[in-house]
């Protein structure tokens, strides 16, 4: 069972597992009083009104108001994901530009090799046209690819879609494939790192 609470500076934590919870209790960082809302649940109650956290509570004298300790801040997983999911972005934004330039260059290219010029042979020319071609075609896939690490790290930063995050991170780093090598490798693997943390993959929606 998972609960999230509230904690004494009035800020919503969570979701936290019946041992995390057991734990902060332990530490202090929770008390009877303490407001919770059980998953699945859309109100809030006190902690000692759960029958099965009543082992944490027995014997604990009642208190009035916020939580007498106040509560240590966790990081949440949206923090946590949050820069690798901007990072990602980025990434996306700068390799859709690189890609949409590299359309256009290999586009001059295709056209003038089609066109012919001066001290060039037959050869030559066709060689202009064809990997102009190809350049254009590898460009729109860059732009492809760049749209969808952009839609990803947008999702991601919201916490939905956890394959697709997955997905977002492994595209960036992929050599050849990633739109910006250069920041995309380093920002797929620590993208990777965060999403297999288990509070954030449980968190995602």
């Amino acid at each position: 069972m998972n609960y999230r609470i509230i904690g004494g500076d009035q800020k919503e934590y969570g979701p936290i597992t019946t041992e995390q919870l057991r734990q902060w209790y332990s530490e202090g960082r929770v008390n009877a009083q303490t407001q919770v809302q059980a998953e699945g649940e859309t109100g809030w109650r006190p902690l000692a009104s759960y029958p099965e956290l009543m082992p944490l509570t027995a014997g604990a004298a009642p208190t009035i108001g916020p939580a007498a300790s106040p509560l240590v801040t966790p990081i949440d997983p949206q923090s946590q994901i949050k820069t690798p999911a901007v990072c990602l972005l980025i990434t996306g934004i700068l390799g859709c530009l690189l890609a949409a330039a590299g359309i256009v260059m290999n586009a001059l290219g295709a056209t003038m090799g089609s066109m012919g010029h001066r001290g060039g042979g037959e050869a030559e020319r066709v060689l202009n046209m064809v990997f102009g071609g190809l350049g254009v075609v590898q460009s729109i896939i860059h732009v492809g690819v760049a749209g969808v690490i952009i839609f990803g790290a947008l999702k991601m930063q919201n916490l939905v879609n956890y394959r697709l995050a997955m997905a977002t991170s492994i595209l960036a780093l992929a050599p050849c494939i990633s739109p910006c090598c250069l920041l995309g490798m380093p920002f797929g693997i620590w993208a990777l790192v965060v999403l297999n943390k288990p509070e954030v993959k449980a968190a995602f929606h």
